[in-house]
């Protein structure tokens, strides 16, 4: 868990972690005061694919709060500086392992170009045409890890399907190994011929 903590680093991180059974895990960032963040999270296997997650600010004050969500995303801006802590919660399950995906990320994406923001002039046909591509790639790196979760989560299902299906099937084989001996057996003994007892008269 500590390499976990030391992941989160400026700008955010996306992480998948193992969620035990009636277990917790929280992680906790220090954030300045007037800084957005923003929490996206995804249950990928496990039970019914959902979770509890709450965050809180330094001050104990819950800002955010639900529980048995698939998936959800949660931004919020700062409003005192220190530490905020964000849990995610599998306390209802008793047997059901989880594996959560989720992205942290803080603060606004720097600017492509320098002094964007603070330009009096328009921008060139080639500064809009990079800004343009640097907004679809933006979206389909959204878009590839949207489908990435969806593939996984799609994944675990299909082969917790196909174990059920082989258990039921292997249970349905030996029963008829089962019932087709006991047939057998029993048209035998119809046919089976019962001599009579020779005792002298």
């Amino acid at each position: 868990l500590a390499a976990l903590l030391g992941a989160l680093g400026a700008g955010g991180t996306e992480l998948t972690l193992e969620l035990p059974d009636s277990a917790q895990r929280c992680f906790h960032q220090e954030l300045e005061s007037g800084v957005k963040f923003t929490l996206d999270y995804q249950v990928i296997s496990g039970g019914h694919y959902d979770v509890d997650c709450y965050v809180e600010d330094p001050n104990g004050k819950t800002i955010y709060q639900e529980t048995k969500k698939q998936y959800d995303s949660f931004s919020h801006h700062t409003e005192v500086k220190g530490v905020y802590t964000f849990c995610f919660g599998n306390e209802f399950s008793t047997f059901s392992h989880k594996i959560v995906y989720f992205d942290f990320q803080v603060g606004d994406e720097p600017p492509i170009l320098p002094d964007m923001n603070n330009r009096v002039t328009a921008l060139t046909q080639m500064e809009s045409a990079c800004v343009t591509i640097h907004e679809m790639l933006n979206a389909v790196i959204d878009s590839q890890t949207h489908y990435r979760l969806r593939e996984a989560q799609d994944r675990s299902r299909a082969e917790e399907l196909n174990g059920r299906v082989s258990y039921w099937s292997v249970g349905e084989t030996l029963i008829l190994f089962v019932v087709s001996i006991g047939q057998v057996m029993l048209l035998k003994s119809f046919f089976t011929e019962k001599r009579p007892s020779s005792g002298g008269a």
